[in-house]
């Protein structure tokens, strides 16, 4: 009765203590093997991508210092970034799988050390990973973005929108404009119009033969060839003119989306616009939405990632870290296949964005919580 009184003790003690040197040591090991993964992955992909577009580059005549600083130097954190569960679970797999081999994990065991506290310093890392990841994620890379993008608009494939067709947005509170093509090389719009609504009711009709925005001043439209007819109860006033200009709340910027533009705009930004387009009755703004969503589900995934690999790889197997390890990347992919499968059905189908982002989490966690409950048996 005393020696089992006294292995209660000891083990109560052991959980409680800090075991300072060995969660330093994990947290070392596993954040040392997440950077090491980055470094070796991102290295054989830069060679793959210059490999691939220095015949594009070349014929282009881009710069050696644009290729190296403006577009590698933003292309390799914006890649890790956006891999980053899959550098997270080779950490985990390939570091635990390593100390199981070794019988380090059953020498933590065997001090009376649980399965839930050896967790500690991994969810620790987990969580120095994901503040990184939204950082970078958020402030840092779409800054980057900016640039990288674009050089390839410049020296590989161009990719900003020159024309756009049957435009409508709300420039102001009751007032709808419509443009049925707009041209970025001349800033100008063809067959424009413009409503003003007292509530549900029509009171102004503006129509125009061509809009072109004026670069001088912010938000300044110059109007050619229009229309207005005013409407007072029964009577209709009508004046014409071949020329005015007018201020709208409306920039060429807000219908020619250029293609990934959502990564060069930082959270903040991200927001802010999303808010302002659905204001104006804008639709195609998912693209932006997810983007948003996805900056913090990614961070929260390291969690999810750390927890299923060290479940996986605790325990010391005749295979070795191979067959973990294997186990792994198949599940990785499977997580960065299916949120990108998802983010597609929020896109061209009617599912939210939000809950498009976080299915692939919501999964996942399961996945983690089954696998969490069987590794200490």
């Amino acid at each position: 009765m005393k020696l089992s009184h006294l292995n209660i003790l000891k083990r109560k003690w052991s959980e409680e203590r800090p075991l300072k040197r060995l969660d330093w040591y994990i947290m070392k090991k596993f954040l040392g093997t997440y950077v090491f993964a980055i470094a070796l992955i991102i290295s054989i992909a830069v060679v793959f991508d210059f490999n691939e577009k220095q015949d594009r580059f070349m014929s282009h005549d881009a710069p050696w210092s644009a290729i190296v600083f403006d577009y590698y130097l933003n292309f390799i954190p914006y890649f890790a970034n956006l891999f980053s569960p899959l550098f997270v679970f080779i950490a985990v797999i390939f570091f635990t799988s390593k100390l199981a081999e070794n019988s380090e994990i059953i020498a933590m065991f065997s001090t009376g050390m649980s399965f839930k506290r050896m967790l500690r310093p991994y969810m620790l890392s987990a969580a120095i990973i994901a503040v990184v990841t939204f950082f970078l994620g958020a402030y840092i890379i779409p800054k980057g973005s900016v640039t990288r993008i674009n050089f390839e608009d410049k020296y590989y494939k161009q990719r900003k929108m020159n024309t756009a067709r049957n435009i409508q947005l709300e420039v102001d509170s009751g007032v709808i404009a419509y443009i049925d093509r707009f041209e970025n090389y001349s800033n100008t719009g063809y067959r424009f119009s413009l409503d003003k609504f007292n509530g549900k009711q029509l009171v102004s009709h503006l129509t125009a033969r061509s809009i072109t925005y004026d670069t001088s001043a912010v938000h300044k439209w110059i109007v050619k060839d229009y229309m207005i007819r005013e409407m007072e109860g029964m009577k209709e006033h009508i004046s014409k003119g071949t020329r005015i200009d007018t201020i709208l709340f409306m920039e060429p910027a807000d219908f020619l989306i250029m293609k990934n533009q959502q990564e060069m705009l930082t959270s903040p930004q991200l927001s802010e616009y999303i808010d302002r387009q659905k204001q104006r009755g804008f639709a195609n703004i998912k693209e932006f939405e997810i983007e948003y969503h996805k900056r913090i589900a990614m961070s929260f995934a390291s969690f999810i990632l750390t927890l299923i690999g060290v479940s996986l790889s605790s325990r010391k197997t005749k295979g070795g870290m191979g067959l973990h390890l294997g186990i792994g990347l198949a599940l990785s992919f499977s997580y960065i296949l299916f949120q990108t499968i998802a983010s597609t059905f929020a896109v061209n189908g009617n599912m939210p964005p939000v809950i498009a982002v976080w299915i692939p989490n919501i999964l996942y966690s399961f996945i983690a919580f089954y696998l969490y409950q069987k590794a200490p048996k």
